[in-house]
């Protein structure tokens, strides 16, 4: 199994930026990829960003490219994503995900966003 600590959340106000973090343990050493999904009020998760974990490419949502940046400490197991720009509709709870072979895959417990308008 795969565990998975977020952190970062917490509200910020419009315009602001904010880093969120996710630390994995377990057997990091078979991941594919971390990534991070969100989930609006009322609305259904959806895919942000996502690190290829044995190369460190990056893959976007087309409202996620420009706007926000995955990135990663690999010794550390830790994925990032940087947001910037920021605006009310941003507010989600978002979860890191880590994918391993034959589709597995693990969810964190989620890390509250709200930006303030």
């Amino acid at each position: 199994q795969v565990q998975l600590v977020e952190s970062g959340g917490g509200l910020v106000q419009a315009g602001g930026s904010r880093r969120l973090s996710c630390v994995a343990s377990g057997r990091t050493g078979s991941m594919d990829s971390m990534g991070w999904f969100r989930q609006a009020p009322g609305k259904e998760r959806e895919f942000v960003a996502i690190m290829r974990w044995s190369d460190g490419s990056a893959y976007y949502s087309l409202s996620g490219k420009g706007r926000f940046t995955i990135s990663r400490e690999k010794a550390k197991n830790t994925v990032y994503l940087q947001m910037n720009s920021l605006e009310p509709e941003y507010t989600a709870v978002y979860y890191c995900h880590v994918r391993l072979p034959i589709h597995e895959e693990y969810w964190g417990q989620g890390t509250q966003f709200p930006v303030s308008s």
